[in-house]
């Protein structure tokens, strides 16, 4: 009988189920019956958020297939019954809130890792409680400033469900959001991924997700009704945050469309994978890994660097601030403003003081070979 080994890992900043086993075309075909169920490279194992409900999940959808679970390196982040109960309602309150899957995968896993800590009722927490489990859990473990604060307004939903007297989340501190510059790329290093993107699949998508500055799960759930050739649009329907919104298609893109629904014929999806399902997001990584390889470019680049780009490129070419925040779909316009930091356009008019200290002497020196700096100097 086969055996599927159940264990906890971290990835991504959050804790994870991996499931691990021999090769199996099988098991692997009833495993990605799970639309939750996703592939790590890094750990070569399939993985899913590590929640009670995650783990139930996948438990009852192995025992549909003949094989032997061995959970028993789960057993200590098992938590006992009343803490469980705790935990499902929590889930069911951001459920209801209409959160993403992914926002609730979070905010589950936070508060899983609390209940965890904290023994005592919830009925009995105070401020105290939360700051020794920020302290213990989540800053002396090094997690980024990004989670930090994730798990902050995670402890925020927690307080609105219970609405306890000794909570008061507000009041504890939230470390200031890092203001790291995106990676961009510049235009020719754009040009050189796409034409070392030998597949004409894997070329199309990030031609995509460029020319159109889309995220990838936009990207990978784009469905060809949603194309418009006619007018040079594409509908983004529910991004981030709900939304709906509408994105340009590019002119150079059109042939380049033609030519991959005349190869592949997708019937549903824009970009299917096997059995026409949606496509992979760790494939689309890999392949992008791949085509900077062959361009020669050291950057590290992610599909969402195309949108960096994108959006970078856009404000260099004199497009309005506010269009752009509407292509990329931000709520706020502090969002936007980012790149404006970044962006090349009057920063490249700058001149070093070096170069303009060697123009300067040589319009006086009349021994120019005296400024020659990358000349060999003998003593």
């Amino acid at each position: 009988m086969e055996q599927v080994r159940l264990f906890p890992f971290q990835h991504k900043n959050n804790l994870q189920m991996g499931i691990a086993f021999k090769y199996n075309e099988g098991l692997k075909t009833h495993l990605k019956m799970l639309p939750e169920i996703t592939w790590s490279k890094t750990h070569s194992c399939f993985y899913v958020a590590l929640t009670q409900e995650s783990k139930a999940k996948v438990y009852r959808h192995l025992q549909k297939f003949e094989c032997e679970i061995d959970y028993s390196a789960l057993k200590p982040y098992s938590l006992a019954p009343r803490a469980e109960k705790d935990l499902n309602e929590f889930t069911s309150y951001l459920q209801g809130k209409r959160y993403s899957k992914s926002t609730i995968s979070t905010y589950s896993s936070f508060i899983f890792k609390l209940l965890k800590f904290q023994k005592k009722p919830i009925a009995e927490y105070t401020n105290r409680d939360l700051e020794l489990f920020i302290e213990k859990e989540i800053a002396q473990q090094d997690y980024s400033i990004s989670t930090h604060r994730q798990c902050i307004s995670a402890l925020k939903q927690f307080e609105k469900l219970h609405q306890l007297e000794g909570l008061d989340v507000d009041a504890i501190d939230r470390p200031n959001k890092s203001k790291y510059l995106p990676t961009v790329l510049s235009k020719e290093e754009v040009i050189d991924i796409f034409r070392a993107t030998r597949n004409l699949k894997h070329r199309t998508l990030l031609i995509l997700i460029y020319s159109s500055g889309l995220r990838i799960g936009e990207a990978l759930s784009l469905k060809l009704q949603d194309i418009d050739v006619d007018r040079r649009q594409i509908y983004i329907r529910n991004g981030k945050g709900r939304k709906d919104r509408h994105v340009v298609m590019a002119e150079a893109f059109i042939p380049l469309l033609y030519n991959y629904l005349t190869t592949y014929k997708p019937e549903q999806l824009f970009i299917e994978g096997k059995d026409g399902n949606e496509y992979s997001a760790s494939s689309v990584r890999s392949v992008l890994k791949f085509s900077c390889s062959r361009a020669k470019i050291k950057k590290h680049v992610t599909p969402h660097t195309l949108r960096h780009s994108f959006a970078t490129h856009m404000l260099e070419n004199g497009i309005d601030l506010r269009h752009i925040q509407a292509l990329l779909g931000h709520s706020r316009p502090e969002t936007t403003m980012i790149y404006t930091h970044v962006t090349q356009h009057d920063l490249m008019k700058i001149k070093s003081p070096l170069d303009v200290t060697l123009k300067q002497l040589s319009e006086t020196d009349k021994s120019p070979e005296n400024l020659r700096l990358s000349r060999n100097i003998f003593d």
